[in-house]
């Protein structure tokens, strides 16, 4: 595989442990709040392509063994890479790194491989809105009703896994009432984590989002309590 780039160590990433993070390119989704609208769009392929390899990750994260110890896998959506995923988790889990996955869920196939195979530690799932079709193609921006099924698979197969879960949903507050976020709460209600993260106008795929306003800080710890009679812990963070 080829990544867009790397965060040599983070302590946001993976949570109690230090991380290497790994960004791919490529979305199934044009969420008009997208931060890393760069990201989008896959690389051309060869040799000169941009971007860092497999093995200069791999041999940057060993040149680290000591201070790194932890891999997370963002995107874009890495999930669109499916069974070449799996094998850069294996080549990570080699070096006796805990491995973390960012996912919008809509690889339920290629989740399944990686918990069955015990290649993740931990999965971060967005939720993009309350789980009917309308309202989640609003905020992932295009979607396919095959990408929604797997979306609402996905949240399931995760309720029952056996590793670190985490939900989190981009509160935007042209595209979520507070209603919106219980809602969603309750669809994963009796699960670890959930997390409200706040919308950052700074940067944005659709330029008419850069001018909205972001929920204030008393209405984002405001929907964190109306969630928590659904989930046992809600955090508020800013991306």
């Amino acid at each position: 595989m080829r990544y867009a780039g790397l965060i040599k160590q983070s302590l946001l990433d993976y949570p109690d442990e230090i991380a290497t993070v790994l960004f791919t390119r490529g979305c199934n989704f044009r969420c008009p709040y997208c931060h890393n609208p760069e990201l989008l769009v896959k690389p051309r392929s060869g040799a000169n392509a941009p971007g860092i390899t497999t093995e200069e990750a791999l041999d940057f994260l060993k040149r680290q063994k000591g201070f790194v110890d932890a891999v997370v896998i963002t995107g874009g959506e890495a999930g669109l890479y499916g069974a070449e995923l799996s094998g850069e988790f294996a080549r990570f889990k080699e070096l006796g790194l805990l491995c973390k996955l960012d996912t919008n869920g809509t690889n339920t196939v290629l989740l399944e491989q990686l918990l069955r195979s015990r290649l993740v530690d931990y999965v971060a799932m967005d939720i993009k809105a309350p789980l009917d079709f309308r309202s989640y193609k609003m905020s992932a921006g295009k979607l396919s009703s095959e990408d929604f099924f797997s979306v609402r698979s996905s949240i399931e197969l995760l309720r029952r896994a056996d590793v670190t879960v985490q939900f989190r949903t981009t509160v935007v507050p042209v595209l979520h009432t507070p209603e919106d976020i219980a809602n969603i709460a309750r669809s994963i209600a009796g699960c670890e984590l959930y997390t409200l993260q706040q919308f950052n106008p700074l940067v944005t795929l659709e330029a008419g989002y850069s001018s909205a306003l972001p929920y204030s800080a008393a209405d984002m710890a405001e929907m964190a309590e109306m969630c928590r009679q659904y989930v046992k812990k809600v955090q508020v963070v800013n991306i």
